[in-house]
C-alpha cells in the first residue's frame, strides 16, 4: 500500500472513531451540536400578575453579527420570542435587559454552552419572568427558578 493511501485510511478511521464515540456519550452530550447547526427557540414570557398598567420591558441583543434584536413591551402573559442558530465553533449568547417599574435586571437569555443541553429535546428555552425572579423551562410544564431580580 502506498503511504498516501495509508494516511487516508488512518485519517478516515480516526474520524469514524471520534464520531462514534461522541454519538455514544450519555444523553446530556448532544453530538449534533459539535458536528452541525441547530436552531433553538427562545421565549420570554411576562409572568407578572396584576400589572396590566405596567408592561415588562424587554430588550435583547446578541454578541455576534446579528447584534441588537430589539425590544418589546410585554403585558401579562405576552411572549417575546426569536430563533437562534448555534454553531459548533462559536458559543452563541443573547443578553436581555428586563425592566418593570423600578426593577431592572440583565441576564443571559441564551448561552450556548449552558442551554444546548438544557433546552433539549424540545429545542425551546422558555423564561417566565415573575415578581420573585426568573424561571426556566424547556416544556412550559416544569419550571425552575434560576435567579432573583436582585
Amino acid at each position: 500500500m502506498r503511504p498516501h493511501n495509508i494516511f487516508l485510511l488512518i485519517l478516515g478511521l480516526a474520524t469514524y472513531i471520534t464520531f462514534i464515540s461522541l454519538k455514544q456519550q450519555p444523553h446530556h452530550y448532544n453530538y449534533y451540536y459539535y458536528f452541525g447547526n441547530n436552531i433553538y427557540n427562545i421565549h420570554i414570557i411576562n409572568g407578572f400578575t396584576n400589572n396590566s398598567s405596567l408592561p415588562l420591558i424587554v430588550w435583547c441583543s446578541s454578541d455576534d453579527d446579528s447584534g441588537d434584536i430589539g425590544g418589546r413591551a410585554l403585558q401579562e402573559r405576552d411572549d417575546f420570542s426569536w430563533s437562534v442558530e448555534t454553531k459548533f465553533w462559536k458559543n452563541t449568547m443573547y443578553l436581555c435587559t428586563m425592566k418593570l417599574d423600578q426593577k431592572r435586571r440583565k441576564f443571559q437569555a441564551f448561552h450556548g454552552n449552558r442551554d444546548v443541553q438544557r433546552c433539549n429535546p424540545t429545542k425551546h428555552c422558555f423564561w417566565l419572568v415573575k415578581e420573585d425572579g426568573f424561571y426556566f423551562s424547556n416544556d412550559e410544564i416544569y419550571w425552575q427558578k434560576d435567579f432573583s431580580w436582585i
